[in-house]
């Protein structure tokens, strides 16, 4: 029987999923967190082990002589040595588009909130205000209308796509900008940006969807953010270190941007002094967009087949 280790099964499976579907598979074993101490050990013997968020570098790898395969608990998988893995034979696989609705979804609570300030008028009717009003109705913040605003969305893959879909559903024209420009003839009020600083100085809403490269890495930095409209919003939810953190903060304290909805931070958890906490108008949420039940359902749905399928001998899900 295959000896699976997970080692850091928490933040996937909290208590509301259920284990079953990996347990008949061979010989299960789940921790809830893993440090790098505790790897060498805890996998000591496996064949097959789990991770979302534990490292596995080319020193721990080269530790575990039984290791046959290595599976990926989400979409990014740097924090796999890959060279290492493919001079071992080691098979790596991960979970590509499992999140995209939830994503999608936070993607416009974000802007929602930005353009409504929804919590906080409810905080402050809450507190009496609206009691005490003399007219009707108030409100504390500037209202916005998503309708006849420009889209900007850098990264145009399925979460992309998706967002583009509902943008246009609100009216909203939609700018785009990606490495590879594929045909969109069929979509209504779209064009490709062909540079990505058109994208920025054209946009009413910046929304962030590309991985983290090296070309991407600090995309949104205190130049990029220069020709941004004061009156657009950024919106990061996919990957923290794509935004200079100091420099956005530096920007939304001197309004020379209007708001941020940010659900992924360079370094996870943030230490308390990051500078975005003290930043105006910054919605910052501790990157929950993958987090739905419904989402992890399939993602565990999906690390499940993928280890079947390996264990047949047609994996899937490859990394190469």
């Amino acid at each position: 029987m295959k000896k699976i280790v997970v080692l850091d099964g928490y933040a996937m499976n909290p208590g509301d999923l259920t284990w079953d579907g990996l347990e008949q598979l061979g010989e299960v074993v789940i921790y809830d967190r893993s440090s790098e101490d505790e790897i060498v050990e805890r996998a000591a013997g496996a064949e097959i082990i789990l991770t979302n968020k534990v490292a596995l570098p080319a020193h721990i790898i080269d530790a575990l002589p039984t290791l046959k395969y290595i599976g990926v608990m989400a979409t990014g998988y740097n924090m796999v040595d890959m060279d290492c893995a493919k001079k071992r034979n080691i098979i790596v696989t991960n979970v590509p588009g499992y999140s995209t609705p939830s994503v999608v979804q936070l993607t416009f609570s974000l802007l929602f909130e930005l353009c409504y300030h929804t919590q906080r008028h409810s905080d402050a009717v809450i507190k009496g205000k609206w009691t005490a009003s003399p007219d009707f109705c108030f409100w504390d913040y500037p209202l916005t209308e998503l309708s006849g605003k420009t889209l900007g969305i850098i990264g145009f893959g399925s979460i992309g796509q998706k967002v583009a879909d509902i943008g246009a559903a609100f009216g909203m024209s939609i700018l785009a900008y990606s490495r590879t420009k594929t045909d969109q003839s069929h979509r209504k009020n779209f064009r490709w940006a062909e540079e990505q600083e058109e994208l920025l100085s054209q946009a009413d809403i910046v929304s962030l969807h590309c991985p983290l490269t090296p070309q991407t890495e600090h995309l949104i930095n205190a130049q990029s953010l220069a020709l941004i409209k004061p009156s657009a919003f950024i919106i990061n939810t996919s990957r923290g270190g794509l935004i200079d953190a100091q420099a956005l903060a530096d920007a939304l304290n001197e309004e020379r941007i209007r708001g941020a909805g940010i659900d992924v931070l360079a370094i996870e958890p943030p230490p308390i002094d990051h500078p975005l906490f003290q930043a105006k108008n910054c919605l910052i949420t501790p990157h929950i967009a993958w987090a739905t039940k419904e989402s992890r359902l399939r993602l565990l749905a999906v690390v499940i087949g993928n280890i079947k399928s390996f264990l047949s001998g047609q994996s899937v899900n490859v990394i190469s």
